[in-house]
């Protein structure tokens, strides 16, 4: 790690700590040849490769804003969709995979979207499953009610 003020090849760590979501380490270094402190932030890239081939660092603010369309007039906060961003990061990076298919974060989303709105979900879904007729959705408004049944 270069110092940022004198460009110096070495720095000490002098603390490490991780951050309140577990997402990432603070480091406090030093440099020995200025005496000047900096901090550094350290993340696990987690790439998500799309049906298209391509692939790219995930990004939660990609999931709010998915999310945040299908709450378009809805009674959703935008604490509830930052809420939902986290949870569905978490679960994503639980998984411990370097890797994950854009197909399994459309999963981790249908399920704490479905807790959020049922509105938002039936939306969600409908893009997300492809919902091509009115049975597609009748389907899917029966495995809700079974499932609420229980």
């Amino acid at each position: 790690m270069h110092c940022p003020f004198c460009r110096h090849p070495d720095t000490r760590v002098v603390d490490s700590r991780s951050t309140e979501d577990g997402g990432a380490i603070r480091r406090r270094r030093t440099c020995p040849e200025c005496g000047r402190r900096f901090t550094t932030q350290e993340t696990v890239l987690l790439m998500v490769s799309k049906r298209s081939g391509v692939t790219e660092a995930f990004s939660r603010d990609k999931v709010v804003a998915g999310v945040r369309r299908a709450c378009q007039g809805r009674p959703v906060s935008e604490d509830a969709l930052a809420q939902l961003g986290q949870k569905v990061e978490e679960s994503i990076r639980a998984t411990g995979a370097a890797e994950i298919p854009s197909h399994e974060i459309g999963l981790s989303i249908l399920g704490p979207l479905g807790e959020l709105d049922e509105v938002a979900y039936l939306r969600f879904a409908s893009v997300y499953r492809s919902f091509e007729t009115l049975a597609d959705f009748e389907a899917e408004i029966e495995r809700l009610r079974a499932v609420a049944g229980d």
